[in-house]
This record gives C-alpha cells, structure tokens and sequence, in this order.
C-alpha cells in the first residue's frame, strides 16, 4: 500500500479517506517516513514538520470518526516552499541569514489550504530569496532531480519539484516570479500553473503594485491543481490585485466533458531565443497533433518578439536590491555568491533605467496581448532543454544537442519569463521524455482571467496523453 499513497492523486487521497478505506494518519505517516528517507537522496526540504503534523493528522482522523463536516483536502499533506510563510513554522527564504526565522502567522494561502483540512508536512528547499533556476544555497547545499542524480531540480521552486514528483505528498505550494514554478514542473514531470494576476492572494509582497511574483500551485496532474486552485483563489484585502477579481469554478472546467470543437489554439517554437532542442521539437510537434485530435483548429502562431530577459532581469534584481541589499554589508560572506552576484548588479541602476524597464512592462503585455486577436491559447516549449546539469555554472553559457549556446536565462526559460511581468496566466505540462529519459514540458497560455478555460484545455491535453503513471527510478525509497 505505500507505493500507492506516496505517488497517488490528492483527489484519490481524498475519495479513499471520506471512504474511510485509508486514515489521515496513515498517510501523514507514510509521507513523513517518505521524507525522512529521501533527504540524504534528494534533499528537498530545509523543516520537516513531523511532530506537528501528526498532531493534525490524528485531529483529522478523530473529525471522521465524529461525523464532522469534512474539508475539500481533509488529511491531505502538502508542502510550503520555504519563500511562503507559516506560523510557528521557520521560514527561512533559503537564506542562512534567517535560518531561525519564524512567522506568528501563515500567508493566506497556507490558511485557506489548512482550514480545507490540508495537513502541512514540511518546507520545501528554495535558493537564496527565490533568485536562481537552480536550486541550491550555502543554508542547505544542493536539490537534485529525482529522475537523474546528476541534473538539476530546476528552480526556484526546486526542493516542491522534486518532492512532489518523488511522492512527498501530492500538494506543494510554490511561487513564481520568472518560470519558478513552470522551470521545476517541466524539469520534474508536473503541472506548473502561473495563474493570471490577481487570482491568488500575495498578502506578503512587499510590492503589491508592482508585482511579478505569483504563490502558485504544483502538482502532479491537472485535477489536483483545480483542487489547490479552488481553495487558494478568491480576494483578500490583503491584495489589492484580487479586488473584485471573480472566483472561477476551476473543478467544473476539469472536468466538462466537451472537446476543442471552436477553439483555436497557436504554436510557436521560439521565444526571442534561437536554439531548442531536437526532442523538445519533436515533442512539440506531437503536441500540436493532440490538440488537433481534441477538435482544435491548430495554426502557427508567427508575432515578432524580442528575448524579454533584460528588461524582466532590470525590474527583478532591482526589486531584490530593494528588499535585500541591505544584508549586504553585514552578511556577504554567509550569502549565496549566485545572489550576491545578482543584485551587485542592481546596485548601479539609475532611476531611469528602472523606470524604463517598469514601463516596457506595459509594452510587453500589449504585444502578447495582440497574440489573441487570432487564437484562444498559445502553446510553445516550457524550456529549450530538459534538465541541467546539477552543478551548472548560472552565469554560464547552455548546451543543447552539443552547441553551447546563451546563458540559462536568455536560451533555457526565456519562454516563460515574459508571463510574470503581463500577468497572462500560463500552465507547464509534461509532454514527454527526452533521449535521457528525463521531462520536458509544454506551456499552455492564455488571456488573462481565463484561468479555469487554460486549465479545461490543459486536462483535455491531459486525456490524450497521459502522464501521471510515470514514475522515477528511486531505489533508495522504492526498493
């Protein structure tokens, strides 16, 4: 029974747990015993809540045995990147400088997953403040890809990607302010949803006005992210973006049984970048023709657009300045040089570039805006390649099929960078194994608000080519 507990669906957890054919306390258990024993193998977490959520575990076994009224998640674990904040749990940001920090309250969708009857089972690794696709700090070391010890988990979300795909529970609870959760969804073989702006509380954004950073759900199919979406969405004072912002049902889009009859999708290969791998190609390619086989009018979709990392990278490391560059002085030496290299940057930028960099947002958001006069959503790669090498240089040039090519930003995930700054709402989905045997994703996107339609096609995609079933080889938990 364990193999099948890790690696099964929330919504599974949830049927055989009101079924009362498996208790809140069996699962929690396995999960944690799970967890425990992957850390020397993956390490993906910084807290693991064990006592604690046994304690909730056991409460929400007595609630079933009351007859109580059940939440839509009641005994389901889940995890927290360690950016997101939870009460009386540490929240460390992936920096060593707060590795004893601990919040007095949970952000609001940690509350809302928890008052679901969610069982939070431990955080998730993250690099320094979220600022990297590769998942390692001087806090922690390094997380590695459950599908090969020697490639990366992605980032910044990486420690909820490889958790999630090595069955440490079915929720995690992830952001993303570039592709940090689309980059470990495609590295990983999971469902990345960015969801439009405003759909999802950020009570803690320090900018709530300026915003490109998104507290997401990961999964590992497309039903699961409804269930997570449908308990994390809806307004908050808290955030001024989610003011009258209308709460679709995203469990009734899943599982609407009509097909792509009317819909017009467009596909491109590239993004402002001029490499992509064969088998991401080939993989494209195959997705088009599922979307055609739904019923799907599928064109190409041809818009100029220029490579967005400069000016995404301008408005980012200047932000991380804002907030951070004060531990500078004092911590440098304890800091991920990754980070530190970053936001040295920031530190020369003028008031004039950063401005100009805030007001080309606007200019981005009307170009890929003008993609949906012609078609409903738009499909490309989620990254160029599959998985980096795990001790990948970040400022380093990339390699696909032999050519080095430019660095990880402008060449790996330009395709999503652009997304965090319109607010367009994007979704990565397994699409395939490369010739290495490792994921690659597809990114599905679509206008904003129309996040409940983006994830009915994304479950339709789904249907015509499964993914869930596969598994990493991890003998050292599965043996």
């Amino acid at each position: 029974m364990t193999s099948e507990l890790v690696y099964a669906s929330a919504a599974d957890l949830a049927k055989w747990i009101k079924a009362r054919q498996v208790s809140p306390v069996e699962v929690t258990r396995t999960i944690l015993e799970r967890i425990e024993a992957s850390q020397p193998v993956l390490n993906a977490f910084i807290t693991i809540c064990s006592e604690r959520a046994m304690d909730e575990a056991r409460q929400a076994e007595q609630a079933i045995m009351d007859d109580k009224p059940l939440g839509a998640l009641h005994g389901i674990p889940f995890s927290v990147k360690d950016l997101v904040s939870t009460k009386d749990v540490r929240t460390t940001f992936g920096s060593a400088i707060l590795k004893d920090n601990t919040p007095h309250a949970d952000a609001v969708v940690v509350q809302r997953l928890r008052q679901a009857g969610g069982i939070l089972v431990g955080k998730t690794t993250t690099p320094e403040f979220g600022m990297s696709p590769m998942t390692q700090a001087p806090l922690f070391g390094r997380t590695r890809n459950p599908w090969r010890a020697d490639r990366s988990s992605g980032g910044s979300s990486g420690g909820a990607g490889a958790a999630t795909a090595a069955g440490m529970a079915p929720l995690a609870v992830a952001t993303d302010a570039g592709g940090s959760t689309r980059v470990p969804a495609a590295c990983n073989g999971l469902v990345g949803f960015k969801q439009s702006l405003g759909m999802i509380p950020h009570d803690w954004a320090q900018d709530q006005f300026g915003n490109t950073s998104y507290v997401t759900p990961l999964t590992r199919t497309v039903y699961d992210t409804a269930m997570m979406l449908d308990v994390m969405a809806g307004p908050d004072e808290r955030d001024p973006n989610t003011t009258n912002r209308p709460k679709p049902d995203f469990l009734a889009a899943v599982t609407d049984p009509s097909d792509l009859k009317d819909v017009r999708i467009g596909w491109r290969e590239r993004l402002g970048n001029e490499v992509v791998a064969a088998d991401v190609l080939k993989a494209l390619a195959d997705a088009v023709a599922a979307f055609g086989e739904a019923g799907a009018t599928v064109i190409p979709a041809e818009h100029p657009f220029e490579n967005v990392e400069p000016l995404w990278f301008t408005v980012i490391t200047a932000s991380g300045y804002a907030q951070y560059g004060k531990y500078l002085e004092k911590y440098r030496g304890i800091m991920c040089p990754t980070f530190v290299r970053q936001i040295d940057q920031a530190a020369h930028y003028t008031a004039e570039e950063l401005y100009r960099g805030l007001l080309m947002r606007t200019t981005v958001y009307r170009s890929v805006q003008s993609w949906f006069d012609d078609v409903d959503i738009v499909i490309m790669p989620t990254l160029s390649r599959a998985a980096l090498p795990i001790d990948h240089d970040h400022f380093a040039n990339i390699e696909i099929d032999g050519q080095q090519v430019d660095t990880c930003r402008r060449a790996w995930y330009p395709y999503t960078l652009p997304f965090n700054l319109t607010g367009h709402p994007a979704v990565s989905l397994p699409c395939g194994w490369d010739s290495d045997g490792l994921p690659m994703g597809l990114q599905l996107v679509a206008r904003p608000g129309q996040d409940a339609f983006l994830l009915r096609v994304a479950a339709i995609f789904e249907k015509t080519r499964p993914w869930a079933h596969r598994r990493p080889n991890l003998p050292e938990l599965d043996a």
